[in-house]
């Protein structure tokens, strides 16, 4: 089934200017209709959390309320439509496909939304390789655009993750790794990202949506985008660092969505050949390095002798 990756992500909050407002600063285009759109037309979308509209709420905190797919073309629409009428109840108006997963997450699935993107990423110079930037092109303009490119990925909390993990092998997904007993990262057919999908077992009443993140052009977008972010306001919860499974640069940030919203950038691709690893969860696991933001500083001293004082 080649389903390529979440095309949107839809919540159902209390305060929508807030949360709005949160979105335009993270860098998300407002389009109108409370959907804000990354470069490529993916997007996190915004309803008041009492909308009769809205797929039913999980019983828990989380304000996510649809994970919305996207898709190659109809023949997977149906190809999905077939495989989960086997079990469960299926809706399919205006070319949109709903059902709920195991865990009681909903879902929808549609012939992708998302825009072709032609950007160049970041580009380095390194000795011993040949320059990637030109003579007297500087690596970092003062205005530098970081915005985000497409939606990466969104990680679960849930009560059974081997559970969870069987109903996405059904629509075609693969494990890239694994935290053992924690959950597994998850591909889709349509990707070959690590992971659009992460798992992580917990108690029931912590069900719903740890994070999400938006891929970024490279390391140096991801901080000078987090950097500025803070300089808004908003608080780092972890970052920014390095993953060390899916490789990815990464940092954190607290939000009014009920969950977290990372930047991430430079994620590993796989494809069949690749053999997923396994390992425990813990610090030396979930990231290579990692860097706390501090405020702005210049290094000094004391004026040299004989300089006016």
């Amino acid at each position: 089934m080649n389903i390529i990756g979440p095309d949107a992500l839809v919540f159902g909050v209390d305060d929508l200017p807030g949360c709005s407002q949160y979105l335009i600063d993270y860098g998300l285009k407002d389009v109108g209709d409370g959907r804000f759109e990354a470069l490529d037309g993916t997007a996190v979308v915004l309803r008041a959390k009492d909308d009769p509209a809205l797929p039913a709420p999980m019983g828990t905190a989380s304000l996510l309320r649809e994970t919305v797919y996207g898709v190659a073309d109809a023949r997977t629409l149906d190809a999905i439509e077939a495989e989960l009428r086997r079990d469960r109840e299926v809706t399919r108006e205006h070319g949109v496909l709903r059902c709920i997963d195991d865990m009681g997450f909903a879902l929808a699935f549609q012939v992708t939304a998302r825009r072709p993107l032609d950007l160049a990423p970041e580009r380095i110079n390194a000795p011993g390789a040949a320059a990637q930037r030109g003579v007297n092109e500087l690596g970092l303009p003062s205005e530098m655009p970081a915005l985000p490119r497409s939606l990466s990925h969104v990680v679960y909390f849930v009560p059974d993750a081997a559970k969870a993990e069987a109903f996405y092998q059904r629509l075609g997904f693969v494990c890239t790794d694994r935290f053992s007993g924690v959950g597994p990262f998850l591909r889709p057919a349509g990707t070959q990202d690590h992971h659009t999908l992460f798992m992580i077992q917990t108690p029931p009443f912590m069900k719903g949506c740890e994070h999400f993140t938006f891929h970024m052009g490279g390391p140096t977008e991801v901080l000078l985008a987090g950097s500025r972010f803070v300089e808004k306001g908003y608080q780092s919860f972890w970052g920014p660092g390095r993953h060390r499974f899916g490789s990815n640069w990464f940092w954190y940030f607290n939000s009014p969505l009920g969950c977290h919203v990372e930047y991430d950038a430079d994620m590993d691709v796989h494809d069949e050949a690749w053999c997923a690893r396994e390992a425990p969860m813990g610090a030396d696991a979930s990231q290579l390095f990692l860097f706390q933001y501090r405020e702005k500083w210049a290094p000094g001293g004391p004026p040299p002798p004989g300089a006016p004082r």
